[in-house]
């Protein structure tokens, strides 16, 4: 009994291979960084998405809920889910706005704030050492590369049948 395959490779156009060799390179990747970066986060008993949560916080000072949330892309019920654990370990409080009731702050307490002075360097390290093997022009222009690669992908429209499955669920 014959078993129906996939197009062979020769039968896709050069644009879709091209376009489906450099999705899988990118995946990998990010895989392998992020494996760096993850590592480094839950050395401290962290989850990256909460390291993440505290060096915006850091670097950024306090942000309305919805702001980290689109930083570090994660849901909103995500996002609620990390700030309550960040606030449980000590770390982070709430605060609210004083010119929305609805709107809430999230803000690095003194602790949270002495935890990420203390970690962020070696973090740092961890991920500058992964990306290590491109010089740091081949990292700047991959950096834009990819941005670029970005921005158009986020403003290309999702096929309709996309949009379809999307609102059933």
């Amino acid at each position: 009994m014959h078993t129906p395959q996939l197009a062979a490779h020769d039968e896709l156009s050069p644009e879709a291979t091209s376009a489906l060799r450099l999705w899988v390179i990118l995946a990998r990747a990010h895989a392998a960084i992020s494996a760096h970066a993850t590592d480094d986060a839950a050395r401290h008993g962290l989850t990256l998405a909460e390291f993440g949560i505290l060096e915006a916080l850091f670097h950024r000072g306090p942000m309305l809920l919805g702001e980290v949330q689109r930083r570090i892309l994660v849901s909103s019920g995500g996002i609620t889910f990390l700030v309550d654990r960040l606030t449980a370990k000590g770390l982070v409080e709430r605060r609210s706005c004083p010119t929305d009731r609805r709107a809430r702050y999230a803000a690095l307490t003194p602790r949270g704030e002495t935890l990420v002075a203390e970690i962020f360097p070696a973090h740092a390290e961890a991920v500058t050492a992964a990306v290590s093997g491109l010089s740091l022009d081949d990292q700047a222009h991959a950096a834009e590369l990819i941005r670029t690669l970005g921005i158009h992908a986020a403003e290309t429209p999702l096929p309709a049948h996309s949009l379809a499955a999307a609102k059933s669920a």
